[in-house]
């Protein structure tokens, strides 16, 4: 399929849509003709990605399980059914386990790892009735191989997601097809804490453990979500695609 009509008919719902690879995933997306509905909690920013994209912006709290469903519900309402999910949206957050809360721990499970449970539940009865549905989720490269301090709750939710997406890919087979990516580091808002202090990301002193040693751009990851969204991927489901700059390989 040519360039520019990849998606083309398909209706694609994408949390996390309104900063980082969300947002260059929904951008794409456009691009290659699909039909969205973009979700988030900053109003602002995903009514601007929307507006760009010719998206519908639906404003929800993911952490609110009753307002995800909802809010599901009414992406496939607006969009006439859903051809397929991908569930950008997640936290970070770095806390020694001997200071790690009940509450920073459930906050950190409700956003990583509950809500893209809630939201492809709540699409399943549409994603079964497409022809050639899918599902993408965002891990992380911490889930494959964790190298930071303080990062338990963060890596076990993203482990925990990329468990569940190749459960999925078991269950859902052959209709649904499902796979996972692992980012490794992204230059988004998320990590400005992590870049921010440096004029350029890619001398950051943990760049070095990246065989490609540089910071990957949002756009490279919507790229790796794409493959598995369009039928370029039909035969490929319950992947793990670490695009992580060859952090982890080795």
């Amino acid at each position: 399929m040519t360039a520019g009509a990849r998606l083309r008919g398909r209706r694609i719902i994408i949390t996390g849509a309104a900063s980082g690879i969300g947002r260059a995933t929904a951008r794409l997306f456009s691009q290659e003709g699909a039909a969205l509905a973009l979700v988030d909690l900053q109003k602002d920013s995903l009514e601007e990605i929307a507006a760009q994209t010719g998206g519908q912006a639906l404003t929800v709290d993911l952490s609110d399980h009753e307002a995800t469903r909802a809010v599901v519900a009414q992406a496939a309402q607006l969009l006439g059914g859903l051809d397929g999910v991908v569930n950008c949206a997640g936290i970070s957050g770095s806390c020694p386990l001997a200071d790690l809360d009940q509450a920073a721990w459930d906050r950190m499970m409700a956003i990583n790892l509950t809500a893209p449970y809630v939201v492809c539940r709540a699409a399943l009865p549409f994603l079964q009735e497409a022809a050639a549905a899918t599902i993408v989720d965002v891990a992380s490269g911490q889930a494959l191989l964790p190298t930071a301090h303080g990062i338990s709750a963060y890596s076990a939710s993203k482990a925990g997601l990329a468990a569940f997406t190749k459960a999925l890919a078991f269950e859902l087979a052959p209709r649904i097809r499902a796979n996972v990516i692992a980012p490794g580091i992204v230059q988004t808002p998320m990590v400005e804490s992590v870049l921010g202090g440096y004029s350029n990301p890619d001398e950051a002193p943990f760049v070095a453990q990246y065989a490609l040693k540089r910071v990957a751009r949002p756009s490279e990851l919507a790229d790796a979500i794409l493959f598995l969204t369009s039928g370029e991927s039909s035969f490929v489901t319950g992947a793990l695609l670490a695009v992580d700059g060859g952090r982890t390989f080795h």
